[in-house]
């Protein structure tokens, strides 16, 4: 019975070992360029921009432009990713968020954003 016991208590530990792994692992993953978009204490375009319907998000934002054909609309990425770390380069009165200049994304963060919404 003791030996039984044992066994139980080793599954017992390695089940809880195996189960911080993964939590570990899904903490550890970095966040897409989709993600920091869709993310509200992050990128948050969803709030001003509508966007091709996402399976896993609600584009409901109608306040900027929509972000549609934007490979079409911004040729360059560079310039993409420079409106994105600040718009009010281009446009003073934007009302855009400066994401990059106020430290609201990184800049590898900014990196992943602009791709992802280049690719819309």
């Amino acid at each position: 019975m003791r030996k039984l016991h044992q066994v139980a208590a080793a599954c017992a530990i390695s089940a809880i070992m195996l189960s911080g792994s993964v939590l570990a692992a899904e903490a550890a993953k970095e966040p897409t360029g989709k993600d920091l978009a869709f993310d509200r204490k992050k990128g948050n375009c969803l709030a001003c921009h509508a966007m091709p319907t996402q399976p896993d998000a609600v584009s409901a934002g109608m306040y900027g432009p929509p972000l549609i054909a934007m490979s079409a609309r911004y040729p360059s990425k560079a310039k993409l990713r420079a409106q994105i770390w600040d718009a009010s380069v281009a446009n003073p009165s934007t009302t855009m968020i400066p994401y990059g200049k106020h430290g609201v994304l990184s800049e590898a963060e900014i990196d992943k954003v602009t791709d992802f919404v280049y690719g819309l």
